[in-house]
């Protein structure tokens, strides 16, 4: 799963279920606070985020539900695989965000992870639930736009 794109990021990891399950209102990008045996196990690419979300603890933003698969190499040091991870942002971010939360009811979902610079980052997205009438007709130009594509390959 480890590609590399045009500006230098090397992906880990997509939450393409995010994307369906959400409307995105802005990203931000994020640091995060790992061990030794995490970063490890992020380098082989055993990282998952799909169901994963942020919350604010104590006026910072700690990452919930993200599975990090435990190091087989790491002995009596391992981590828990569903620890609770503590973003890194600014105060100012961090404050607006929580804000965001709290009064327009929002979620803080996590999109991508990656390496920049050697540094493991995390991709926010401040996101707004998607209804069933949604999710259903993002479903329909999907497939129509599928569909559209294919009758512009036969005539052509």
């Amino acid at each position: 799963m480890n590609r590399k794109t045009n500006n230098g990021l090397k992906i880990i990891c997509l939450n393409r279920k995010a994307s369906f399950n959400y409307f995105f209102e802005n990203l931000v990008e994020a640091g995060i606070v790992l061990k030794g045996s995490e970063i490890k196990s992020i380098r082989e690419g055993k990282v998952n985020i799909a169901d994963s979300y942020a919350i604010e603890k104590n006026g910072e933003l700690i990452l919930i539900n993200s599975h990090i698969a435990s190091y087989k190499q790491a002995s009596y040091s391992n981590h828990k695989p569903l620890d609770n991870r503590k973003l890194l942002l600014n105060k100012k971010e961090i404050n607006k965000l929580i804000g965001k939360m709290q009064r327009d009811g929002l979620t803080i979902v996590p999109t991508k992870m990656y390496f920049k610079k050697g540094k493991a980052k995390i991709e926010l997205a401040v996101a707004k639930g998607k209804k069933q009438y949604d999710k259903r007709a993002t479903k329909r130009n999907r497939d129509w736009s599928r569909e559209k594509a294919r009758y512009v390959r036969k005539s052509s």
